[in-house]
């Protein structure tokens, strides 16, 4: 969750979760072997036993082509003593050999991944292998986490709504004074959200409702709805719910005089990256843990339709399943709890710089910058690199198929098969190291802020 949950008597709370402010007095229910993060860690090793390590192509063609060919050679050899001209067969049984021999179709593949992967490292993304970049060629679908990744996992004022003679800045200048001693996430968004504070003193935390204090003589008090009744601005708190934002009142003296809302924002490119995603063909999901007002809400202002919210580690990896049987899939996150989703993918692409070393371990794909751009530029690297890896496959294979009947009718001479061959090395080498090539110039700018939420009528 961006934003912390209430928990009390009778809620379910999860190893590895953080307490708030309060004490707080839980019943065991569960042995360490069968926690959340015991779960997640059998869930990781599971999915990864799983994906066997695919095959190139090209290795599996040369593993064919050369018992294949070396068979063919025996035969012609054998032919040539059926007809009586052994030496000229054994002659045409060598060239054809040498016509078949698999090399540039060997490199083709290796040299294009070489370029391709040092090339993606120079915009700051790290490809754990061929295998891995391969596979991303070939996705058509994008799973995203949510908090950390579609946003920056920090809660922003985005709404200020005031009652009676108060303002807008009155409102966050109380709110300020009372959270300026706490360290809970909400108190750093309207920390930074406000140029002043009010000087509240004697404040207190109430555990599991909010703040209370005084100023200039009267009591002041900042909670959530239902501590504090919201009174004429109950359609204010209601419109700042239904957009996913966390909504806080303030009172004075038992009066509400104001709400603010809080929320985790998107990141500023976030809306932009998923159009280009989905002018490119992709399909994209936002699975996250939120409750489900809060993702609905953020997933439509990314532009995603797709939205699975209040999911646990293995129901993300559960869902990651149903989308791969649709089509290949890549899983976009940065938490311990993407780490199964990201190991049950076809893809598993990490935001580095924010992402948890289990993240970055379980994924194929680290994205080592908070930059969201970077995701449809490598998709785009990809596919071109794929692109390139099917050009020196087939041109390798057509020049075998050319090569070895040209040479068994005595057309070719060694001399002139090996210089094709060495001809066709160079060749095939030069189109992999096209895949060297990416630019900068496909990142997007920077996009502005998403605007506040529009004011009540």
């Amino acid at each position: 969750e961006s934003v912390p949950v209430e928990a009390g008597p009778g809620s379910d709370v999860y190893a590895g979760a953080i307490n708030g402010t309060g004490p707080l007095e839980v019943e065991v229910t569960s042995t360490a072997e069968n926690n959340s993060l015991a779960r997640i860690v059998h869930i990781v090793e599971a999915e990864q036993s799983r994906k066997g390590p695919g095959q190139r192509l090209a290795d599996n063609i040369a593993k064919k082509l050369v018992p294949g060919i070396l068979i063919a050679a025996a035969l012609i050899i054998g032919f040539g003593f059926i007809v009586g001209e052994p030496l000229l067969w054994f002659e045409r049984a060598l060239v054809v050999l040498v016509a078949a021999s698999p090399c540039a179709l060997a490199i083709s593949v290796p040299v294009t991944v070489v370029a391709s992967v040092g090339a993606a490292s120079r915009i700051g993304v790290l490809i754990k292998g061929g295998g891995a970049l391969e596979t991303l060629g070939k996705i058509r679908t994008i799973a995203l986490d949510k908090t950390g990744t579609l946003t920056r996992n920090k809660p922003e004022v985005i709404d200020v709504a005031a009652a009676g003679t108060a303002t807008r800045e009155d409102v966050l200048a109380l709110a300020a004074g009372l959270e300026a001693r706490s360290e809970h996430p909400l108190a750093r968004a309207i920390l930074a959200a406000s140029p002043a504070r009010a000087d509240v003193t004697d404040v207190d935390t109430v555990p599991g409702a909010g703040l209370q204090g005084t100023f200039e003589g009267k009591t002041v008090r900042l909670g959530r709805p239902g501590w504090i009744n919201p009174g004429s601005l109950a359609s204010d708190v209601e419109r700042m719910q239904t957009a996913g934002a966390t909504a806080v009142l303030i009172e004075s003296a038992g009066e509400v005089i104001g709400a603010v809302a809080v929320r985790d924002e998107l990141r500023p490119e976030a809306r932009d990256v998923i159009a280009r995603l989905r002018a490119s063909g992709y399909t994209t999901a936002m699975l996250t843990g939120d409750n489900a007002i809060t993702a609905a809400a953020l997933g439509k202002a990314a532009g995603i339709t797709e939205v699975h919210a209040d999911l646990r580690p293995e129901d993300k990896a559960e869902i990651i399943r149903t989308l791969k049987a649709r089509q290949p899939t890549a899983m976009v996150g940065d938490g311990v709890n993407d780490a199964p989703a990201l190991a049950t993918a076809d893809t598993g692409v990490a935001m580095g710089a924010m992402g948890t070393d289990v993240a970055i371990e379980t994924a194929d794909i680290a994205l080592m910058g908070e930059d969201l751009n970077h995701l449809p530029q490598v998709l785009d690297h990809a596919r071109r690199t794929r692109s390139i890896m099917l050009q020196n496959v087939g041109l390798s294979l057509l020049l075998i198929a050319i090569l070895i009947p040209l040479a068994l009718v005595g057309a070719l001479g060694l001399a002139a098969v090996v210089l094709i061959h060495e001809l066709a090395e160079i060749v095939v080498i030069a189109n992999g190291v096209r895949a060297g090539r990416i630019s900068r110039k496909n990142a997007l700018p920077a996009a502005k802020p998403a605007p506040a939420l529009e004011p009540a009528a």
